[in-house]
């Protein structure tokens, strides 16, 4: 694994107490992996869509 940076963030107390329960019920390991997994997450659907668009974009056309 790459070598991790530390971010800050500030979150909503009620999204802090729900990541606290899914470490609490063993879902995931600490709140840090919750982050990265959400973050992961939205990356791949971010991008997949941002690369569907650029496909679907027609070959006549310039960028």
């Amino acid at each position: 694994m790459s070598k991790m940076r530390i971010i800050s963030v500030q979150l909503p107390q009620g999204l802090i107490n729900a990541m606290d329960q899914l470490v609490r019920k063993g879902v995931y390991p600490n709140r840090s992996e919750i982050i990265r997994e959400a973050i992961r997450e939205l990356l791949k659907k971010e991008l997949y869509q941002f690369e569907a668009e650029e496909r679907s974009t027609p070959d006549y056309i310039m960028k």
